[in-house]
């Protein structure tokens, strides 16, 4: 054995050896996306479960094909290895059959990185990729499709439910909802109700849909529990945006609900699609107000950091909902370069 090459029985028991995919996850945030719910199995024999997107992946790539590649597939040097091949970017088609139809060469693509020389398995990047981290440890799978033997037939006994003893709500009004996080309301429709969002929003499913809406556009007919009205037990959390779209004629102010921690800083193109699609304006800049309540216009990730910064230091002097973010969104037309002087 060569005196740089590290020998398997020495590795420790923590390092990754095989990852399968399990299944897809669709996560409802500032941009909806898929994620694949990986089983990762240690050297050490333990298994567990992370959650990556493809993104992830290429960004893993990309940084071992920067230390590992060599310049010469043909005439690998010492230090150097051919990478396997990652499957390619989908720019266009549907998000939940670009996810799946990505699973078989993902797992190719797993199990040859993991095959690659025993040095190469320690690798600080790639040891953090496949490494459990406490967001991973404490999210509940919503399914394990693919661990599932094939061959295997289980009977499924759904529990009868309770109709007139479950929470639920009658809608008053119809609504519509700014995305798949949020349910489509018809007035006269029975919405059972799975959790309380905040102290305006709350969770439930009607038609086979699963999502939010505002309690103003319902009369509840039994209450949640008081165990739920916190947002207990294994439902997704949500964090509410309080968003502004300032215009000539006067704000419209909406409020923005995302599966998604409060501590999130989301990507500048993440916000700027979202306040489009809420606002149904393309032609839409992003601002916030700073401590003197001046607008400053957001032009890049780095302004979000600034403001996400700065709303963190004023923390305390404003009074928001434990759910809300502490930074709000003020959007001005692109096209307008005045800045509007209207009370938000």
């Amino acid at each position: 054995m060569k005196k740089n090459q590290f020998d398997f029985d020495q590795l420790p028991h923590n390092i990754a050896v095989s990852a399968t995919i399990a299944d897809i996850e669709e996560k409802k945030g500032f941009i909806d996306y898929f994620r694949f719910v990986i089983e990762v199995r240690t050297k050490g024999g333990s298994k567990y479960l992370i959650y990556r997107r493809y993104r992830e992946f290429f960004n893993l790539h990309q940084i071992l094909e920067s230390k590992y590649s060599p310049e010469n597939p043909e005439k690998p040097g010492p230090n150097t290895c051919v990478l396997p091949t990652l499957p390619g970017k989908v720019f266009m088609g549907n998000k939940r059959e670009i996810a799946e139809s990505r699973i078989p060469d993902l797992n190719t693509y797993m199990k040859r990185l993991l095959g690659l020389p025993t040095w190469f398995l320690v690798d600080e990047a790639l040891r953090m990729f496949f490494y459990q981290t406490d967001q991973d440890s404490q999210h509940e799978p919503r399914a394990l499709r693919r661990l599932r033997p094939p061959t295997r037939k289980v009977k499924t006994i759904k529990p009868k439910m309770d109709l007139f003893s479950s929470p639920r709500a009658e809608a008053m009004f119809d609504f519509r909802g700014n995305g798949k996080a949020e349910l489509n309301l018809k007035r006269g429709e029975v919405i059972f109700l799975l959790q309380r969002v905040n102290a305006d929003w709350l969770e439930g499913t009607v038609n086979n849909q699963t999502g939010i809406f505002p309690q103003s556009f319902v009369k509840i007919i039994k209450p949640l529990p008081d165990s739920d009205t916190e947002g207990e037990g294994e439902c997704p959390t949500y964090s509410c945006l309080r968003c502004f779209l300032l215009t000539p004629s006067g704000v419209d102010t909406r409020d923005v609900c995302v599966q998604e921690a409060l501590t999130i800083q989301p990507t500048y193109k993440e916000l700027l699609s979202r306040m489009r699609n809420v606002f149904k304006v393309d032609d839409i800049a992003l601002n916030y107000r700073d401590h003197e309540g001046d607008l400053i216009r957001i032009l890049d990730d780095e302004d979000v950091q600034l403001m996400i910064e700065e709303s963190r230091g004023q923390q305390g002097k404003v009074k928001r909902p434990v759910n809300q973010f502490p930074w709000e969104l003020h959007a001005t037309l692109a096209s307008d370069l005045s800045v509007y002087n209207v009370e938000a």
